[in-house]
């Protein structure tokens, strides 16, 4: 086998199959950085179905249902740029460190995963290479290139969750993630918690570490940026107009914060 047929053999991504990266607003002059790591559910051709079921790849299992809706609609409010992943954390999750056993799951929630088992390390590493990596380098070269123009950086990573989980149904209707960074969340649960029919999670219902996340570790506190993540329960932004109602609240909560924000960091 020559170099040329070696390389087309352990390429993932072929002729039909889309970048993983998609990109909203990219000229958003907000200070505010929008990612969605769970944005998309596609497959890439080469793995066919991955052994699941049509009906479970409608499930959270595959996606974060609602938020590309809430993303797409928060960029263009915000005038904010978004950077989202289009691939479904089945094949790779972009919110994992790539050597978390969570990274390539065989088994999520009660759904096995047949496409997952006993993959080769050069099958990882051809999603890590053609998927994640693509993903949250477009993420490290967007904050950097804003840092470098001297342009004060937010990082918000959206995300949604459901409303019943291992027999166990959540309460919150919204929830803020965070690690050690505490600066963006307690304004935003302020804020949240003004509306008094909302429930509103304080790290629920999750909490960021660096073993089980990526996104806001790597990117937001390894960067010194300040940061959040933003979990919306599925059942409120399922359809088009629970996404908008949910877009147009963040938005003007997220308008208010910049404003203390620039007060209490002296950020210009």
């Amino acid at each position: 086998m020559d170099q040329h047929t070696a390389d087309a053999a352990d390429q993932l991504l072929g002729e039909g199959d889309i970048p993983p990266v998609h990109e909203a607003n990219a000229e958003g002059q907000s200070r505010f950085l929008l990612t969605s790591d769970h944005y998309g559910r596609v497959l890439p051709r080469a793995l066919g179905d991955l052994g699941v079921a049509a009906s479970e790849m409608t499930r959270h299992i595959a996606w974060d249902i609602g938020i590309a809706g809430v993303a797409e609609r928060l960029a263009k409010l915000l005038d904010a740029h978004l950077i989202a992943q289009r691939y479904s954390r089945l094949v790779i999750d972009c919110n994992r460190p790539p050597k978390a056993i969570s990274s390539i799951p065989v088994i999520s929630e009660a759904t096995a995963i047949p496409g997952n088992e006993g993959i080769s390390e050069w099958q990882r590493e051809a999603r890590r290479r053609e998927i994640f990596e693509p993903y949250h380098n477009r993420i490290d070269a967007a904050i950097s290139s804003r840092l470098h123009a001297g342009r004060p950086t937010v990082l918000v990573s959206l995300h949604s969750f459901t409303p019943v989980y291992a027999g166990v149904a959540r309460p919150w209707h919204v929830g803020t993630l965070y690690n050690r960074d505490t600066v963006l969340p307690r304004l935003l649960l302020r804020h949240l918690r003004i509306d008094s029919d909302l429930v509103v999670g304080d790290n629920e219902p999750y909490a960021v570490n660096d073993l089980t996340d990526y996104t806001i570790p790597v990117h937001g506190e390894g960067r010194g940026l300040v940061n959040t993540g933003i979990e919306i329960r599925q059942d409120l932004i399922a359809d088009q107009s629970g996404q908008q109602r949910w877009a147009e609240r963040l938005a003007r909560i997220l308008a208010e914060i910049e404003t203390e924000l620039r007060a209490e960091l002296l950020v210009d």
